[in-house]
């Protein structure tokens, strides 16, 4: 028994090591040409005699023996498309000379192969597949980062994002996150107090936890043609999810319905994730800014459903929101509501180019905002400051992240930001009882052109006319049914 189980094990071992990358694929991914750039332009950024640390996200527990699907750290992915955890990325600003004499500026410690381990949980590319894949000429296993000769003193500056203290310690395993992460720890003379890491002062002797991420939000937030290719995919996946969606809202819904419903447009398009949990809310729920319970089993013809999804592919994250009235046409109370949403966005969309100020679009959407709020009869005493009724912010940018890097000052070309003003009157509000329980938010996508902006996530209707009009139309989903639960009944053999 023993010499029959090891023999399946070898040719597992064997099957795993000659097809790991026999697989089926889509073929849109960026190539390994795009991640080479991103590591050459952040090099040419590096200060002198410097190196650049980074780690791969950590694996998040949900319970028990099962972990969340891991999500790759948007820096870590962004400067080498490797999609494993446990893995360490060293970028230098100058040339290093390995013990054989080699030179080398970049190196990459990836998740070793393992027959065993990719039997339960997937494929693994290795040292090797890095190599090979993703375009690194030095790549090793994890395990090899304890043995690397490497003295972090001898650096003007070592760059890194300082730790959270939040990584599990895997048991029995030395090439984990969290191990990788004390050896470096080690090797840099990372400050401890009585044995216990702590964070540290920027700059603080030779390590820097600053100056990284304004060298990635400087890159992060240009997208480059690739980049927008992608963010087209997602912008556009969501938007016609949106579009589908309102087609099929009908009263007796469900909040988690209408949820399952875009989510499963998003995957039928091949958009691998949400971009962040879907937010679905009708009447009140609509006034919790992150509602995610989406948990109301029977919507009404009365309300507001305030829809906040997007899709994520290839790591590119769209942001999306529409809010249509669930009988298919806006009250006058809701109509005015949502009509001074549209006018601010519009507002806002007007003034994007090359140049505008964040400030700018964040004052233009906030006193057109709290004008026409007042003139509707809301106690408004400053047409500038925030509120109760808009309390977040217009515009962030898109990208890896859905609140992705980015410099704050102007727009510039190849930037896509949002614009997301709203309106949010929760029950009891100081005003009037007929604004009770509306809830308006409408979010869009744009991209900063040459001279001006595109509107990328046009294919979701927003004015009161184009959303009345589609509601009117028939869905696929319409004749989408399920057998009652409590109708399902085994059958029973005499």
């Amino acid at each position: 028994m023993k010499i029959k189980l090891l023999v399946i094990i070898l040719l597992c071992q064997l099957s795993y090591l000659l097809n790991a990358q026999n697989i089926d694929l889509p073929s849109d991914f960026l190539s390994k040409k795009f991640y080479a750039g991103r590591r050459e332009i952040l090099r040419e950024k590096l200060p002198a005699n410097s190196v650049a640390v980074l780690f791969a996200n950590a694996i998040r527990n949900r319970a028990n023996d099962v972990d969340y699907f891991f999500h790759q750290d948007p820096d870590f992915l962004y400067l080498t498309g490797y999609k494993e955890p446990n893995s360490v990325l060293l970028i230098f600003k100058e040339l290093q000379t390995a013990n054989n004499g080699k030179q080398y500026n970049e190196i990459l410690f990836a998740q070793a192969r393992n027959a065993r381990a990719e039997m339960w949980t997937g494929r693994r590319l290795g040292s090797e597949g890095v190599k090979s894949l993703l375009g690194f000429e030095q790549s090793f296993d994890a395990v090899e980062f304890s043995r690397y000769d490497i003295n972090f003193s001898t650096f003007d500056q070592v760059l890194f994002f300082d730790f959270k203290n939040d990584v599990r310690d895997v048991p029995k395993d030395s090439t984990d996150l969290y191990d990788l992460i004390e050896k470096f720890k080690t090797k840099a003379s990372y400050p401890k107090s009585n044995g216990v890491t702590l964070a540290i002062e920027p700059t603080k002797n030779n390590l820097n936890t600053t100056t990284l991420g304004s060298l990635l939000a400087d890159m992060r937030g240009i997208k480059t043609k690739e980049e927008l290719e992608l963010l087209r995919k997602a912008v556009t996946i969501s938007a016609i999810g949106h579009a589908e969606a309102m087609k099929a809202i009908r009263p007796g819904l469900s909040e988690r319905e209408i949820q399952g419903l875009q989510e499963y447009i998003f995957k039928k398009y091949q958009a691998e994730d949400q971009g962040y949990p879907s937010i679905v809310g009708a009447g009140h729920n609509g006034c919790i800014l992150h509602y995610m319970e989406n948990y109301k089993p029977s919507i009404t013809n009365k309300e507001l459903l305030l829809m906040d999804l997007a899709a994520e592919y290839h790591g590119y994250s769209a942001d999306v929101t529409r809010t249509v009235p669930v009988s298919g046409k806006f009250s006058p109370e809701q109509k005015l509501i949502y009509e001074l949403v549209l006018r601010a966005q519009e507002a806002v969309i007007n003034i994007c180019k090359p140049g505008t100020s964040f400030k700018e679009i964040e004052s233009t959407a906030r006193i057109t905002i709290n004008k026409g709020l007042k003139e509707l009869g809301f106690p408004i005493t400053s047409e500038t400051d925030r509120n109760l009724f808009y309390p977040h912010g217009c515009s962030h940018h898109i990208g890896l992240d859905v609140h992705d890097r980015g410099n704050y000052d102007s727009l510039k070309q190849n930037m896509v930001i949002t614009v997301e003003p709203g309106i949010y009157i929760p029950e009891n509000s100081k005003c009037d009882k007929k604004w009770w329980g509306i809830s308006v938010r409408i979010e869009d996508d744009v991209l900063i052109t040459e001279r001006g902006h595109e509107l990328l996530s046009f294919a979701a209707p927003r004015t009161v006319k184009d959303i009345e009009e589609l509601m009117k139309q028939p869905s696929t989903f319409d004749n989408f049914t399920l057998p009652e639960l409590d109708k399902v009944k085994p059958t029973i053999k005499q």
